[in-house]
């Protein structure tokens, strides 16, 4: 167990790791908008963890330790969409996916800067400062 890591900067991490899985497969997506019978691929993540959280929250011993086994073990979760968006079987919406790839551009952006604040929050506090 990493005791140098803490809670949020693992959250930070497997978010990173969503966030790349995600844009992968709304490219993936965008890449086969005209293949017939083609289904879009959809990469979830929040809800799991989430749901997970809310497990180890009501659980009776240490709540710190059960939050971060649930981040530690936390994972995104990809899965093909069961819409139909046209008569060939096609379930892409082009620009669904558009809206969707900016929408994980400004998230990873978001990401992004936490960590870089995080990191020089501890250069500070090494430095004593």
């Amino acid at each position: 167990m990493d005791f140098l890591s803490s809670n949020s900067q693992i959250l930070m991490e497997k978010s990173l790791n969503f966030l790349w899985a995600k844009q992968a497969a709304i490219l993936d997506n965008i890449a086969n908008a005209e293949t017939p019978e083609y289904k879009a691929k959809v990469v979830t993540f929040e809800e799991s963890v989430r749901s997970q959280l809310e497990q180890a929250a009501s659980k009776p011993e240490g709540a710190g330790k059960a939050v971060r086994e649930v981040l530690e073990d936390s994972g995104f979760t990809v899965f093909e969409a069961q819409e139909q968006t046209r008569m060939d079987d096609n379930g892409v919406n082009t620009t669904d996916q558009m809206v969707e790839l900016i929408r994980n551009a400004y998230q990873q952006q978001y990401v992004y800067q936490a960590i870089n604040k995080h990191y020089a929050m501890l250069s500070k506090a090494i430095r004593g400062q």
